[in-house]
């Protein structure tokens, strides 16, 4: 079986010494992605919204570096340091996701990386076999 990993170019988590992610045969595991820049800089501090849209975009980036894409997510799990936000992310998930909509575990934490992120995003997918064949 193949294992592979996923590299991107700006990547912001190579200080934390950590993969983005790995292909394992037609599946992808990716880290836990957190609402940092290609800098690697932390953006809307304070603000759930302009954070939750990073994670977002750093997971879609990565995944595609992978050779998939959203609509190939099958299971997510994201961590919140305040469930409030629990209605947003249903909300959000709707607009970033397809349906059938991956698995989904959501929990609150205490803390990430950071005091100043409030949201952290891991997924699995699989490889988009089609495009690949393309």
């Amino acid at each position: 079986m193949r294992i592979e990993q996923i590299v991107i170019d700006p990547d912001p988590y190579k200080p934390f010494r950590l993969a983005q992610g790995y292909r394992v045969g037609d599946l992808l595991f990716i880290s836990g992605q957190s609402a940092i820049d290609l800098q690697g800089q932390i953006v809307g501090v304070g603000d759930f919204e302009a954070q939750a849209q990073q994670v977002f975009e750093n997971l879609e980036r990565v995944l595609r570096a992978g050779g998939s894409s959203l609509k190939n997510v099958v299971k997510v799990t994201i961590f919140l340091t305040d469930m409030r936000y629990f209605d947003r992310i249903v909300e959000l998930r709707g607009r970033w996701f397809t349906p059938p909509y991956p698995a989904d575990t959501i929990v609150e934490v205490r803390s990430l990386y950071s005091r100043d992120a409030m949201i952290e995003m891991e997924a699995v997918a699989v490889v988009d076999v089609a495009a690949e064949r393309s």
